[in-house]
């Protein structure tokens, strides 16, 4: 193989966290892009859910969300970022069924939880709400910004402030990306629905091993699966526990 062939090889498999053309454009505008979705994500979400309810307050959070990570996307796909390979799967079932148990050990003894009905069934409509939307299309969304778009921007932003090149690996700047995107993760959710402490401390959990991921990695798939995973053993484990209790 020659040497120009050996160094297009080397660009078509180095990870975006190493700097190149695909994250060039990613600066502090994409950070204030970032930061105006998830804004406007809140305040129309609440706005919404109060005026008309919950499922369009749900989808204007969504939309809010989404429309910066396009607008970043626009500029540049980070390279690698959306590739997939088969040990996501893997990723996904021990890691997210780790964060659940994480949760479970943090809630302590106690009963299963259930969705509250009157006659001991499921709500109408929970496999669109609770399965469907919360379990498979939330964790999209929801990694698509938090780790997908802001990690990437902000760890991009910290590096150049930092001015570390990127032989130096992904220190210091990955951990701060790491730490910061979860707190906003976890911070956002405790706006939308406050949640017990158990809960908070799990979707911290879930925010540092996502975003991790995200940086070992390179990927974003890993990060979407586990959280896709650590969501739906919850609405499995609430309607087990409604059918049962």
């Amino acid at each position: 193989m020659t040497a120009p062939a050996r160094e297009r090889r080397s660009r078509r498999h180095r990870p975006w966290w190493r700097g190149g053309s695909s994250v060039r454009r990613w600066n502090s505008e994409v950070l204030g892009w970032a930061a105006l979705g998830l804004g406007t994500a809140l305040l129309a979400g609440f706005a919404l859910g109060s005026l008309v309810g919950p499922t369009w307050g749900t989808v204007a959070l969504w939309v809010a969300l989404i429309v910066p990570v396009v607008f970043a996307f626009r500029r540049g796909v980070p390279r690698g970022l959306l590739a997939f390979r088969a040990v996501d799967l893997l990723y996904a079932v021990v890691l997210g069924s780790a964060v659940r148990l994480v949760q479970g050990w943090l809630a302590g003894p106690g009963p299963m939880p259930t969705y509250p009905t009157l006659d001991g069934s499921l709500p109408p409509l929970w496999w669109a709400d609770e399965l469907l939307a919360g379990g498979v299309v939330a964790p999209v969304v929801e990694e698509f910004f938090f780790r997908g778009m802001l990690l990437v921007a902000l760890f991009t932003v910290v590096r150049r402030m930092l001015r570390r090149p990127a032989s130096e690996g992904i220190l210091p700047a990955g951990v701060i990306a790491v730490v910061v995107t979860a707190g906003l993760f976890v911070l956002a959710h405790q706006l939308v629905s406050p949640v017990a402490l158990d809960v908070a401390l799990s979707l911290s959990v879930l925010g540092l091993v996502t975003g991790s991921l995200v940086m070992f990695t390179g990927r974003i798939w890993p990060a979407v699966l586990v959280h896709v995973v650590y969501n739906l053993t919850g609405v499995g484990l609430t309607v087990l526990g409604t059918l049962l209790g």
